[in-house]
């Protein structure tokens, strides 16, 4: 009992160090072999061993441990070399849980560097010394058009015209053997319908000699937006002029047309025909003159949060109804959209201006369709030029047909005064929108190619400054 209680009770030592009960003789004379002897020796050290402090009770560890463990022991599934990155939404526990949900992600989704690559939206290839291709991310497969299974067969040189810069510059980072940046390069290849004007940066690979790696980013956006400054430029050009001359040109309107309808009472039959052409054509050119003076209009809109599908369903109601009857609409709406601060009015008068525009390019196709898509893209930031200002337009709207396309030698002038297709048309129709998206905060752009024509429009979710205003 002695021996058994000094084995277990160390802690009673150290409460009552003075009050040892007495040993047996028995103990004294024949203690059991192996035991008090021991106990002797052995546990003097043990205590003096431990430390002075109130000892922890080590209750944490195994509780941490159990957190960071995964739910099971089996590896996890192999997935494929170039895909998206993983779904991360994993259902989240409350408390001090959330710290292991990371590793939990470790553990079950192991990131690469090609999902990592797959997921960036620029192009990305890396090339041999050859120029063969070795890896291209899926951003690079839409810009070449080609699938990354294709490329690893071809050279950068089979895919590029004659003299384009990108051979050049994959030169220069194998001779140099450091990294550059060349800014609006052309890049021409018979899968594209035109020119495509991007920012080169390049690098070499180490663990590979010879191998460089190339990144693409297309300056379609910010060339986008110079382009519709010098035309909302031109355009005030244009509106100037006629807000000036537009009053005394329709005072001499109105007395012509007078004049035509006084003389037409007193005229034969064919005279009367005469008569009323003139009157037709004052007509004419008045509505010309009105709608040339909506661009002198640069009065800041009275703006109230508006439903972009509202306007879009209101848009396509007239359409149907109308220029558009027999054309199959596809709507393709994201119902999250916040309101878009704007006016209503002039809203719906450029979106139907596009949605007529395409009715009137698929109106003698048999299978004619126009695709209506909106959607939200919170990193579109853009940067004004000539200024400091960075203009965030996470809303877009698409407007798609299937039309034989805009002609490549107008597709650079398309928002210009005055540039048109049809042979009763004035030109300023396309002009109109893009001075209405500008005045909302916006931009819109064009991107076509045969059988198929989209206009894409960027807007605020919020007050932003108006691109192209005069400081």
């Amino acid at each position: 009992m002695i021996d058994k209680s000094d084995n277990a009770g160390g802690k009673s030592k150290r409460k009552a160090p003075t009050k040892k009960p007495a040993k047996s003789a028995a103990a004294q004379g024949k203690p059991k072999a192996g035991t008090a002897p021991k106990a002797k020796t052995v546990k003097p050290e043990a205590e003096a061993s431990k430390p002075t402090s109130t000892p922890i009770t080590p209750t944490l560890k195994p509780v941490e441990t159990q957190i960071l463990s995964t739910p099971s022991a089996e590896p996890p599934p192999s997935r494929p070399a170039f895909t998206l990155a993983p779904d991360y939404r994993i259902k989240r526990r409350p408390g001090p849980n959330k710290l292991a949900s990371a590793a939990e992600i470790n553990a079950r989704y192991p990131l690469t560097q090609e999902a990592l690559l797959a997921a960036l939206p620029h192009p990305i290839f890396v090339i041999a010394h050859d120029n063969q291709f070795i890896f291209a991310n899926s951003a690079a497969e839409s810009f070449f058009s080609t699938s990354e299974a294709m490329l690893r067969r071809v050279r950068l040189d089979d895919l590029l015209g004659f003299g384009c810069p990108l051979i050049a510059l994959a030169e220069q980072v194998r001779e140099t053997g450091s990294t550059l940046n060349e800014y609006e390069v052309e890049v021409v290849t018979p899968r594209f319908s035109g020119p495509k004007l991007v920012d080169v940066y390049g690098g070499p690979i180490i663990e590979v000699p010879d191998a460089v790696v190339l990144m693409l980013q297309q300056r379609s956006m910010a060339h986008m937006i110079e382009r519709q400054l010098t035309h909302r430029a031109a355009a005030r050009s244009v509106s100037g002029m006629a807000a000036v001359l537009a009053h005394e040109i329709k005072n001499p309107l109105s007395g012509i047309r007078g004049a035509a309808q006084l003389l037409e009472q007193n005229l034969s039959d064919a005279d009367r025909a005469l008569s009323q052409l003139i009157c037709a054509e004052t007509d004419r050119i008045r509505k010309l003159v009105d709608r040339m003076e909506v661009f002198g209009d640069e009065r800041p809109l009275v703006k109230e949060p508006i439903n972009i599908h509202d306007v879009l369903d209101h848009v396509r109601r007239l359409s149907e109804n109308g220029f558009a009857k027999g054309i199959t609409f596809v709507e393709d709406y994201d119902p999250s959209l916040p309101p878009v601060p704007g006016k209503r009015d002039t809203l719906i008068q450029a979106l139907l201006n596009l949605v007529k525009n395409a009715a009137e390019a698929i109106r003698d196709r048999e299978h004619g369709r126009i695709s209506i898509q909106t959607a939200y893209r919170p990193g579109v930031r853009l940067s004004v030029p000539g200024t400091e200002t960075r203009v965030a337009l996470p809303l877009m709207i698409q407007i798609e047909d299937n039309g034989p396309g805009v002609p490549e030698y107008l597709r650079p002038h398309l928002f210009d005064p005055f540039v048109t297709t049809k042979p009763q048309g004035t030109g300023l129709g396309l002009a109109l929108v893009a001075k209405i998206i500008g005045d909302h905060g916006g931009v819109i752009e064009c991107d076509s190619e045969p059988n198929r024509t989209i206009f894409r429009i960027l807007l605020p979710t919020h007050d932003q400054p108006r691109l192209g205003k005069p400081g």
